[in-house]
């Protein structure tokens, strides 16, 4: 499943998607950014509730797929304008990170 397709489905909003067609190749849950950074794969979404700019440094090292903010979590636009410079595709989702990642699970 691509970031694209994801961002299409219900539950899903698309905040940033400068490589849409990135394929999602799994899933890691977590918000302390150095457990991510030894952690987490190389076209994997990664599921946080955590939005400050160090996020996109993370994803960037860990060449994640897509960043899923669960529980609402917002981007402000210094964080929104550096994910789209550095090319870190960012979805949005109110689902909590347990459900974020049942449900992203299911799909791919």
């Amino acid at each position: 499943m691509t970031v694209k397709e994801l961002s299409e489905l219900s539950g899903f909003s698309p905040v940033c998607l400068p490589e849409p067609e990135r394929e999602i190749e799994g899933c890691y849950c977590g918000d302390l950014l150095s457990w991510v950074m030894g952690r987490a794969s190389s076209g994997q979404a990664w599921i946080t509730i955590m939005s400050n700019i160090n996020i996109i440094a993370v994803a960037t090292l860990c060449d994640t797929s897509v960043i899923i903010l669960s529980e609402d979590v917002a981007l402000d636009d210094g964080v929104l304008g550096t994910a789209e410079a550095r090319g870190v595709n960012v979805l949005s989702t109110a689902l909590p990170t347990y459900e974020a990642a049942k449900e992203l699970s299911a799909l791919i």
